[in-house]
């Protein structure tokens, strides 16, 4: 139990939430990391602000052999992402991203980086901090094999920002793209320029930003499919509720179903004009046949 309103007000913002907050994520140095490395750990930092905690210090650790330090920090820091670089002969500018599950780690892949171009490096305006970017998937290679698609999985759980209610025109002015080909990873990020078009809609014209990365997949830490099953599971507070004869279309439309009592069509209340008035003759048939004239007397 906590001793003082501080470490209550603490252990509340850690407990579990149906909503949960936004994911931040840790970068972290290696013992061995070289500037390529250091460079790159610093790009990400700053694209990822303010949902990031960058490590300065080195670490000397192997994420592929032990996770207890990943672990440690992950609960220390309340960060469910990381980001490793390391530098050997063996595995040159190395990275390796993943994510935890409870503190623990659920799944990591390692990249190596091939070629780098930094932030400093391209001379363009830059996106204001905290900019929610756009990702965009290339490749066939995301679809179909199972560690390319839990790699696209990961890196939207990376780069994707705080979940918004409503979007803003002037607000997309950042694109994440990855492509996938000749098992490579190109990953490109630009700025959106909205220009003058001369009708209602902009032209959108896209310059580069940086930081730039060629990527090679190299050794992978993959979760079970029954634990990632369980990471998935959502609260069923969350879960939306099924209403009775209510349907949708694909263009969202919404239907419902009423169940009504039989009618009688005859006793239907109609507009009241003259044309639709009845007859002597409808009404003595409705009575059975009787004519309401008098007979004449003999």
């Amino acid at each position: 139990k906590p001793k003082t309103k501080r470490a209550k007000r603490f252990l509340e913002k850690r407990e579990p939430k149906l909503k949960e907050n936004t994911k931040n994520a840790m970068l972290i140095k290696g013992g061995n990391a070289n500037l390529t490395v250091t460079e790159v750990l610093k790009d990400i930092y700053a694209v990822k602000k303010p949902f990031a905690v960058l490590y300065k210090k080195k670490n000397i650790t192997r994420p592929f052999e032990d996770q207890t330090s990943l672990e440690f920090f992950s609960k220390k820091s309340d960060c469910s992402l990381f980001l490793f670089g390391s530098h050997n002969k063996k595995r040159p500018n190395n990275l390796i991203i993943g994510r935890m599950f409870d503190y623990h780690v659920l799944d990591m892949i390692e990249l190596g980086i091939e070629k780098f171009v930094s932030l400093k490096d391209v001379k363009n305006s830059k996106c204001p901090e905290g900019t929610k970017p756009m990702l965009i998937f290339a490749g066939d290679m995301f679809d179909v094999n199972e560690e390319y698609r839990r790699l696209k999985s990961l890196l939207i759980d990376f780069f994707r920002g705080p979940s918004v209610p409503s979007i803003r025109l002037a607000g997309l002015e950042y694109v994440l793209h990855f492509t996938a080909v000749d098992g490579k990873i190109y990953m490109r990020s630009y700025k959106v320029l909205l220009k003058k078009s001369g009708c209602k809609i902009p032209r959108i014209e896209l310059e580069e930003m940086g930081p730039s990365l060629d990527l090679v997949m190299r050794r992978t830490h993959l979760a079970s499919d029954d634990l990632y099953k369980l990471s998935l599971k959502q609260p069923k507070a969350l879960k939306p509720k099924k209403k009775k004869n209510i349907s949708h279309d694909v263009f969202g439309t919404t239907y419902g179903r009423i169940h009504m009592q039989k009618q009688d069509l005859g006793k239907l209340q109609t507009r009241k004009m003259k044309g639709l008035k009845k007859r002597p003759a409808e009404n003595s048939a409705e009575d059975g046949g009787v004519s309401p004239k008098k007979s004449k007397s003999a």
